[in-house]
């Protein structure tokens, strides 16, 4: 062995003291501080996706509700609790052409259909089956789009989840003749009083026929007759209370009906469209002052009474 430099202390033996007496230390690695490795997810088993499946199949029962039904109430505590399987749920709707609007206690499972989806109803193929005269399909758009405009009147009511919206058949044909007023008025200033081109607003292209139809009519035995304006919303909201959107109150002011979690739903898609905006710009019901009210005719005739104004409970 190659002796030490002289003056230089002679290096102790790993793991050895040094001759000075220190004992040696030695250093341990806790694992504690290692980064703990991540959990696998868990995988997606066949009784996982038919539950997924099952919850869709709640949400295409439109009348259906989680307080109604153990199963779908326990399906929707997990959906909201369980992300991975909300996950599989929302893919399974979106392959069947849905899109979920919402998913909670007070709505279940709501959804809509895309326009290629085998559930959706198309408002033309609607039409057809409530009337044979085209003039007529499209009055039955136009009472749809009362009825919802009517019920849900402010911003601030399609924001809040409590809120319930109220509307009749007398009050909705009222409404539409109203609205019918102003466009009439807006023509005779604008002097078109003719028949309007082709291209003018669909508002513009009905209020004539809406405003010349029988409000009500009747056949010999009493009964309401289909193509009389007020028979023409009383299809719509037919139609309205099979989808689970509306529910009947009563039978006054031709049928008194309040809206459900899932009409608000849809009607906050709805709202942004032109025919929804073109309508509510009339005036006829205020939606960005913050005031609630059914703005009175100019003429010297009244809204017929109980028209439909919005309420938060019954």
């Amino acid at each position: 062995m190659t002796p030490a430099p002289q003056g230089t202390p002679p290096r102790a033996p790993v793991g050895s003291p040094r001759s000075q007496g220190v004992p040696s230390v030695t250093i341990t690695h806790e694992a504690a501080w290692a980064p703990e490795p991540e959990a696998a997810p868990a995988a997606i088993t066949p009784a996982d996706v038919s539950d997924a499946a099952r919850l869709v199949s709640f949400g295409l029962q439109a009348k259906l509700l989680p307080a109604r039904d153990a199963e779908y109430a326990e399906l929707v505590r997990r959906y909201r609790e369980d992300p991975p399987f909300s996950r599989l749920a929302d893919a399974v709707a979106t392959g069947m052409g849905l899109v979920v609007l919402e998913v909670s206690p007070r709505a279940g499972m709501a959804v809509a259909a895309a326009e290629d989806s085998v559930f959706a109803v198309r408002m033309g193929d609607y039409s057809r089956r409530a009337a044979s005269e085209s003039t007529d399909r499209f009055l039955h758009g136009l009472a749809h789009l009362a009825v919802a405009a009517l019920a849900f009147p402010r911003p601030e009511d399609l924001a809040d989840d409590g809120y319930l919206g109220r509307v009749t058949v007398n009050g909705v044909d009222a409404f539409v003749r109203q609205a019918c007023r102003r466009l009439e008025e807006r023509a005779e200033a604008d002097g078109t009083v003719t028949d309007p081109a082709s291209d003018a607003p669909g508002l513009e292209a009905a209020w004539r026929v809406w405003a010349r139809r029988s409000a009500t009519g009747a056949t010999k035995d009493a009964r309401r007759l289909a193509g009389s304006t007020t028979g023409i919303v009383s299809k719509a909201v037919l139609f309205l209370v099979d989808s689970g959107f509306l529910q009947k109150t009563s039978d006054d002011a031709g049928g008194t009906y309040r809206t459900t979690a899932r009409y608000q739903l849809q009607v906050r898609d709805l709202a942004g469209s032109a025919a929804m905006a073109e309508l509510t710009e009339l005036g006829v019901v205020p939606v960005t002052d913050g005031t609630a009210t059914l703005l009175p005719a100019d003429h010297a005739d009244e809204l017929v009474a109980d028209a439909g104004l919005p309420f938060h409970s019954l």
